[in-house]
């Protein structure tokens, strides 16, 4: 009886538990549907999407890539460098803030084949059919949707410049035609040309500020550039529109000495020169032809033999006391004109060529290949390093110690060197020294900065003129 009393109990209790949460539910069924409805709609939503498709390998890229959500803020440029030993495509991909963003493991590709266009000088269809497999390597990493947007540019060196009669134009046009054929990337005819040396120079200051993360800023807080390659010397900076103002006019058919460049939001007027016949390899032709015919006091003593550039053989045996440091100097200026420039009006370089007025873009200097590559193999720079800080007073001293030295000496002494510039070495740092100083106005306790790669993103990046080219076009595009 006490047993069936219990139950009776407890029975009723579960019913009054029951009643009361009826109850609850019917008091705040507002509050439940309105926090059930979002979790229902979004189990909903998951359910229809589909799954994630696998990720191509590396070696294994579709022509074209698939719709990626990613491309929306991602710009692709398309450069072809025509040189005169081979042609190469690069491709950089530029995120909505113009930062380089990695293609697969890379912040560029970079394919290249022989021979370049030039070798088909005959043939200007087969010259541009060459670069076939080039743009199909280029295409199989631009997304489908970006291609038409995609502006591709094709820049052609020496090698072009060399030919005679109207081949040049040919290729370049037989190159354009092919493009418009062979894919739907943005091309305009004007980005189907040879270069001249101001725009490589140009272009590489642009990357060498955009490496440094130097562009957007105000013109004052961007480095200056000397490039100085094996025909011509560069120097670039950026000038203030006051200074820009002031350049002198040339005649037709010359290079303007200020370029416009909007880059990154911000629009900058860039000095640029381009001095034909003063690369290291054109100024030993120079030097040689300055001197006396039977000797120059810049040859290492020992060598008896002749120097060939450009297709002519220039005498160059040692003096019989052996290289001075001095009487080199005194020749390289007189190779440089320094003495007999025509400037009354303006400051200017050797040759009586404006100099751009200077300025805070000039202040801090990055000079780039020979310059390093002499440092490096003269021994006061670390050949590992990617930039050194010197004064251009090391070439001095670096000239100094080489002048002293005779050519049965020198490969012990200087074992970086090659055999063939060995007799060279007091003449190119001399050249080196003068250029900086007499040429181009420097002091020689100035500290400026060697560069060979510049560090970005925590990869060493050279510092050549395809990227810059590739930030002027993106930057331009989306101006």
């Amino acid at each position: 009886m006490e047993k069936m009393t219990m139950l009776k109990q407890q029975r009723t209790r579960h019913q009054d538990s029951y009643s009361l949460l009826l109850d609850k539910i019917q008091r705040y069924r507002g509050l439940v549907l309105l926090v059930s409805l979002p979790l229902l709609l979004v189990t909903f939503v998951l359910f229809l999407m589909p799954s994630s498709p696998t990720s191509p390998s590396s070696d294994s890229l579709p022509l074209p890539r698939k719709f990626s959500p990613m491309t929306k803020d991602r710009s692709y440029a398309v450069i072809f460098d025509a040189g005169s030993s081979g042609s190469r495509v690069h491709v950089f991909c530029f995120d909505s803030d113009l930062d380089l963003v990695p293609i697969g493991k890379d912040l560029e590709l970079f394919v290249q084949r022989k021979p370049g266009l030039s070798a088909y000088a005959n043939d200007p269809k087969a010259a541009a059919d060459s670069l076939l497999v080039l743009l199909q390597k280029a295409l199989a990493v631009i997304p489908r949707e970006l291609i038409q947007k995609t502006p591709v540019r094709v820049g052609a060196t020496a090698g072009l410049r060399q030919l005679g009669g109207d081949a040049s134009d040919r290729i370049l046009q037989a190159v354009r035609d092919f493009l418009k054929h062979e894919s739907t990337l943005k091309s305009k005819d004007d980005w189907v040309k040879v270069i001249d040396g101001s725009q490589e120079g140009a272009y590489q200051w642009v990357t060498i500020n955009y490496l440094l993360g130097n562009l957007g800023k105000k013109y004052s807080s961007t480095v200056g550039v000397v490039d100085l390659g094996g025909g011509s010397v560069q120097m670039a900076y950026a000038i203030s529109e006051a200074d820009a103002a002031k350049a002198p006019r040339l005649s037709d058919g010359e290079d303007a000495y200020v370029q416009e460049m909007y880059l990154k939001g911000r629009k900058y007027y860039l000095y640029v020169h381009s001095y034909l016949h003063y690369g290291l390899l054109a100024a030993r032709a120079e030097i040689l032809k300055a001197g006396e015919e039977s000797s120059n006091p810049c040859i290492l003593e020992g060598f008896d033999g002749s120097y060939k550039y450009g297709g002519k053989d220039f005498p160059s045996s040692a003096s019989p006391s052996g290289s001075s440091m001095n009487r080199c100097r005194e020749v390289t200026l007189k190779a440089l004109k320094v003495n007999e420039s025509t400037c009354t009006h303006m400051k200017c370089t050797f040759g009586g060529v404006w100099n751009g007025g200077g300025g805070d873009g000039q202040k801090n200097l990055f000079v780039a290949s020979f310059f390093f590559d002499r440092a490096a193999e003269a021994g006061f720079v670390d050949p590992s390093v990617a930039v050194a800080k010197v004064h251009p007073a090391d070439f001095e001293d670096a000239a100094k110690r080489a002048c002293q030295t005779k050519l049965e000496d020198a490969k012990s002494t200087y074992p970086r060197v090659e055999t063939e510039n060995l007799p060279f070495l007091c003449m190119d740092l001399v050249y080196q020294f003068t250029l900086l100083v007499d040429g181009f106005g420097l002091d020689p306790w100035q500290e400026i900065t060697l560069v060979k790669k510049v560090e970005y993103q925590n990869s060493l990046v050279e510092a050549a003129w395809p990227l810059g080219s590739a930030i002027e076009v993106v930057s331009s595009s989306s101006a």
